[in-house]
């Protein structure tokens, strides 16, 4: 009878035995946020606007926010990168007509990550959202090409680690590729005028590789000194679609440099000390 009620006990006691288990093993996961500024070159084609591709600087400002997940921190990640560009480019004869683009982009990505000595590898499902537009005070009818556009694809990164003067330099590349998605653009090359008369259709467009074809990429350098992190980094954005008989493209190769650091949020529900050990996303 006495071994029942132990056994019965003890079974009442798991749940609570697990939770206070769960809470004396919590995970502490510091942000790897950096902020950087770029520049670099650009060049864009937009029939709506100009038959021909305008060429000029790029200019940037992102955010890269870097985090190992709640659940199975040591082999998930997630990752969140916001950015503005925007393009001062002009035609190929420099005859003083100059268009402007801007695009402002947010990227989500949920990767799986293995550890290979000093290399880390991660790959996973990633969507983004992008707004913009592209103004030619030049043209006539259409001046103002607005872009916005919805896509999920994948994400694949590699990290080495390595020192640099006996502190820890990280050397990443990443990749992104949207699959999938949809996005805007006229009917041919009517005005926003007659779109605001009540002319809708045919706006929206299925994204797929047919029709369209986006890819993000860049190799950064983190050296980290104390609790900064100072970042090197080059970033390569291509962007191509065609649609109801008008096509557009832009590519930008940039170079840019950056400052950030790990960032830890504590729950004050919960003393430093139950924080059991520290999972890094960048290692």
């Amino acid at each position: 009878m006495m071994n029942r009620v132990a056994v019965l006990g003890a079974v009442m006691l798991m749940p609570v035995l697990a939770a206070i288990a769960q809470d004396t093993t919590a995970v502490m996961r510091p942000t790897h946020r950096v902020i950087d500024v770029s520049v670099g070159t650009a060049a864009v084609l937009d029939t709506y606007l100009s038959p021909i591709t305008y060429e000029g600087i790029d200019l940037g400002l992102h955010l890269d926010h870097y985090q190992a997940t709640g659940f199975a921190p040591e082999r998930w990640v997630r990752r969140l990168e916001a950015g503005i560009d925007y393009a001062r480019v002009h035609n190929p004869a420099r005859t003083g007509n100059i268009m402007h683009a801007v695009d402002i982009t947010a990227r989500w990505s949920l990767a799986r990550r293995w550890h290979v000595k000093a290399t880390q590898l991660a790959i996973g499902p990633m969507t983004d959202l992008a707004i913009g537009a592209v103004y030619n005070p030049a043209g006539s009818n259409n001046v103002v090409s607005a872009k916005a556009r919805w896509s999920i694809g994948a994400t694949a990164s590699a990290s080495w680690h390595t020192l640099l003067c006996h502190r820890p330099l990280t050397l990443h590349g990443a990749l992104s590729l949207p699959m999938l998605g949809v996005w805007f653009a006229p009917d041919g090359y009517e005005s926003y005028y007659e779109i605001y008369l009540g002319n809708r259709r045919h706006l929206a467009h299925m994204a797929w590789w047919g029709n369209r074809f986006d890819m993000n990429a860049c190799l950064a350098a983190d050296w980290q000194l104390g609790g900064t992190t100072l970042r090197l980094i080059y970033r390569n954005r291509y962007e191509r679609s065609t649609a109801r008989g008008l096509k557009s493209r832009c590519w930008s190769n940039t170079v840019g440099i950056g400052i950030g650091g790990d960032f830890v949020t504590l729950s004050p529900r919960r003393p430093l000390s139950r924080y059991a050990r520290t999972v890094h996303a960048t290692r």
